[in-house]
């Protein structure tokens, strides 16, 4: 896909991380000298987000198993992520983008439309950030059901 952000780098911003209590996740440093997928969603615990986040889940071996670190984000807070994490057994952690600084930066925060409404969220993007904080790829308007495997099978072609 032709994205304008590729190559670039990963901006610096600090989001809070789920994964353990008072955790930051701090872009670009915590991306450096490893792969990185790094998936937008509109919102916990709806259906294509869990569709989406349990894929993930099911399959975060074998992304471990390409040293490829597993982040999901969206815009609700930190008790919504852990509510989340709690009710589906997801095993990697969820970032808080409450003021939408990572997705605006990304491209990923703005208008977008369901059942005809016109409303300011996330679009469901996914980016693999490579191991000098650079985007490597971009997904745009991602399918909750088969993003997994596509972004699992473009990661095969970067890391043996």
């Amino acid at each position: 896909m032709n994205d304008k952000i590729l190559g670039s780098d990963v901006p610096k911003v600090i989001l809070e991380s789920s994964l353990e209590k008072d955790a930051k996740f701090s872009f670009p440093e915590d991306c450096l000298g490893k792969w990185t997928l790094l998936y937008f969603y509109p919102k916990d615990d709806t259906p294509g987000c869990t569709k989406q986040a349990c894929a993930y889940r099911d399959n975060l071996q074998n992304f471990r198993e390409k040293g490829v670190q597993l982040l999901g984000v969206s815009l609700d807070d930190l008790n919504s992520h852990d509510a989340f994490i709690k009710k589906f057994n997801l095993n990697f952690p969820l970032l808080a983008d409450i003021n939408h600084e990572l997705s605006s930066a990304l491209g990923s925060y703005g208008d977008q439309e369901w059942k005809g409404k016109v409303y300011k969220g996330l679009s469901r993007d996914t980016f693999l950030i490579d191991p000098n904080a650079k985007i490597k790829e971009v997904w745009r308007k991602v399918n909750p059901e088969t993003t997994m495997d596509e972004t699992l099978n473009a990661i095969k072609k970067y890391v043996q």
